[in-house]
């Protein structure tokens, strides 16, 4: 078993105060439960050590295990209370049983597959949970000879079986995904009043497998094209829908602007972004072309009004270097790498950045003091996307299972993205730490010759200091790739915020910086599901740092266009992003009927009313270099409480890809300056 009964007790306790208590469940008898039950006691040895991070996981007949915050808003929600008979349908591991088990006096679980039956046996017996019984059958028709209940529990979606209906006692209450397909269910809750009439209250969006039995074979709701059709259920609950209330709040506070961004009015923004230490302005993709556009507008007018001193960027240092030689009017000496010239190229070597450089580069010609010309420098970890492909075309050849995974690692440039199931089988077979000595091996090489590089140039004391942690940092990134997700994602944004201290540092006590980087890294991770799942990130840490002296800015957007790769290393193409998903934070402001808006939510500039109403989550769509239309919901969208993750958000209806630079051969790139910074 990996870890010990004193790891696991402590991390339930976190999961429970992180991933459940703080994200609104309030009932003290469901908290004390989920604190009480093992959840690593229902999962395979292979994934223990994921057993309380907020996600599904793998069990035996291609099943999961929900996520916990799942099993306790179903539990809250039926208002379970000692006393209590309950049953479940679709039992599986037999956690959410156990965990209803420590409430109600007794649990009747039904279960289709046999083996889930006796693997749950065995759980529930090894922990002494006597009030549980279990049966191998059809859930559909539920258990006759126990009814009534007072609370049945179903884990799969459909239909409502007549059984079920007929087997709820008075005054009882049943929760149920309703729908025919994975993609189009909502969490009703039943109530059956003394008169046997049922009234219902509809919780949300979800999505379960389907409920198959001999009444309630659902033919619709077969899991879509590139979903995992053993995920139980692979999405949260969320309590929030496009209520009336919270529409005409929107469209009350949001600030209404269209044609193109460059002529935009946006001083009342302007006056609200002013004045920080830190102004984070985030994205929803690293390849939409508004998002990079307005992004630049904002940061160009605030240097010109001296409120900004340099540009840190979610870029990695050497590459950034060379374009802030080039925007400063350094002269260099000694060879340079030319920068971007790897996946994801486009990240950065596109017309939108570009033309901001441009500019960044006459505004400081007109400086005559080099110390005092804004900079524009890279806060990621040294080298990491160019060494990436070495890597990968080492694991490649000798361990093509550990590449893929390596790939999608590396791929997941938001939080959301995990497979613990192949992870488990590696670890299970020893591959991963066999790789793991020659990966940073290869590594260490690479960052050695870039180094070389950088030697020859003479860099101040800042750079020689940055490139020291960085190597060091960089090897502890490539080693946390093998212990899981969180370690890895934890210690890049560390890495990005010591960077972003540095840089404040070297610049003086009042110094001021602009932050472009993803939204999944500069909005507070403590109100999403990635500080749910124990992650931090640099927006969460920034507010921490400097308090009200931060401003983080999130952007969103309904559909368009977007230029992205379908995985890891697979060439960039422009993709239609498909319209964003009902109960989304993006389909509420799609409903606007507005094109584009600012909407400012921290206290002093908005409604308490609109904060209120935002504050309930939603989901978010989040794309990074990586784009899968065919697994959206899964692949690219994660819950959030908008008002406390952003202090503003700019939405565009509409949005379109970013244009990449052409290679320096193109007779269109002819007549561009010698400094020219993308290698040109």
């Amino acid at each position: 078993m990996r870890g010990g009964p004193e790891l696991h007790e402590r991390q339930r306790s976190e999961m429970v105060e992180q991933q459940i208590a703080a994200r609104g469940v309030r009932d003290d008898r469901v908290l004390e439960a989920m604190r009480t039950v093992p959840r690593e006691r229902f999962v395979g040895e292979e994934v223990q050590e994921f057993a309380y991070e907020d996600s599904a996981l793998p069990i035996e007949a291609r099943q999961t295990i929900s996520q916990p915050y799942v099993v306790a808003v179903m539990v809250e929600a039926l208002q379970v209370e000692p006393g209590d008979r309950v049953l479940e349908v679709g039992a599986g591991s037999g956690y959410a049983a156990a965990v209803l088990s420590r409430i109600a006096d007794e649990v009747f679980a039904i279960e289709r597959h046999r083996i889930l039956v006796e693997a749950a046996r065995r759980s529930l017996e090894s922990l002494g949970y006597g009030n549980v019984r279990l049966r191998h059958g059809d859930g559909t028709l539920g258990w006759e000879e126990e009814a009534p209940f007072d609370a049945i529990l179903v884990s799969a979606g459909g239909a409502v079986p007549e059984a079920l209906k007929e087997q709820l006692a008075p005054g009882g209450r049943m929760i149920i995904p309703v729908g025919e397909g994975m993609g189009s269910q909502d969490l009703i809750l039943f109530q059956k009043e003394e008169d046997q009439s049922l009234t219902e209250q509809n919780l949300g969006a979800v999505r379960f497998v389907p409920l198959i039995g001999t009444v309630a074979d659902n033919p619709g709701g077969e899991a879509a094209s590139g979903d995992n059709p053993g995920h139980r259920s692979s999405q949260f609950p969320f309590r929030a829908s496009s209520a009336p209330s919270a529409l005409d709040r929107l469209r009350r506070q949001a600030e209404s602007f269209a044609g193109d961004v460059k002529e935009v009015e946006l001083s009342p923004a302007l006056d609200r972004m002013a004045g920080h230490t830190a102004l984070l302005l985030g994205e929803a993709s690293h390849g939409t072309s508004e998002f990079y556009r307005i992004r630049a507008r904002i940061t160009r007018e605030l240097i010109q009004r001296g409120e900004i001193d340099f540009v840190a960027v979610e870029a990695d240092w050497p590459d950034a270097a060379v374009l802030d030689r080039w925007v400063r009017g350094v002269e260099r000496e000694g060879p340079s790498l030319a920068p971007f010239q790897r996946f994801p190229r486009w990240m950065w070597a596109n017309q939108e950045t570009l033309e901001f450089l441009r500019w960044l580069r006459g505004f400081n010609e007109e400086i005559q003091d080099p110390e005092e010309r804004v900079g524009f420098f890279g806060l990621d970890l040294y080298s990491l996307h160019s060494s990436i492909e070495e890597v990968l075309a080492y694991l490649d050849d000798v361990d093509p299972d550990t590449a893929s995974l390596a790939r999608d690692r590396f791929g997941c440039l938001t939080p959301w993205e995990k497979d613990p199931q192949t992870y488990g089988r590696l670890a299970s077979m020893g591959r991963m730490e066999a790789c793991e000595e020659k990966v940073l091996e290869i590594l260490q090489q690479l960052l050695e010759k870039r180094l070389e590089y950088e030697r020859a140039d003479g860099l101040k004391y800042l750079d020689a200091v940055e490139n020291a942690r960085l190597v060091a940092n960089a090897e502890r990134y490539y080693r946390a790739i093998y212990q899981g997700p969180k370690v890895s994602w934890n210690l890049r944004d560390q890495h990005m915020f010591d960077t972003l201290l540095a840089l404040l540092g070297h610049h003086g006590p009042d110094a001021s910086a602009a932050v472009w980087a993803h939204n999944s890294h500069l909005g507070d991770a403590s109100a999403t599901e990635l500080g749910a799942g124990g992650k931090h990130n640099l927006g969460q840490l920034c507010r921490q740092q400097f308090g009200r002296g931060c401003y983080s800015v999130g952007m969103g957007t309904h559909t368009g266009t977007v230029l992205a790769a379908h995985d890891w290393g697979d060439p960039g193409e422009i993709m239609e992003v498909r319209p964003s998903l009902e109960g989304s934070y993006e389909r509420l402001c799609h409903e606007s009927e507005e094109p584009a808006f600012f909407l400012p939510l921290r206290e002093e500039h908005s409604s308490a009313d609109l904060r209120r109403e935002l504050a309930v989550e939603r989901l978010q769509r989040a794309i990074g270099v990586i784009y899968r239309p065919s697994t959206e919901r899964t692949s690219h969208y994660f819950h959030a409480a908008l008002p406390r993750q952003f202090d503003e958000w700019i939405f565009l209806d509409r949005t379109q890809a970013v244009e990449p630079l052409l290679d320096a051969s193109d007779a269109e790139l002819k007549g561009i300056p010698d400094m020219y910074p993308f290698g040109v």
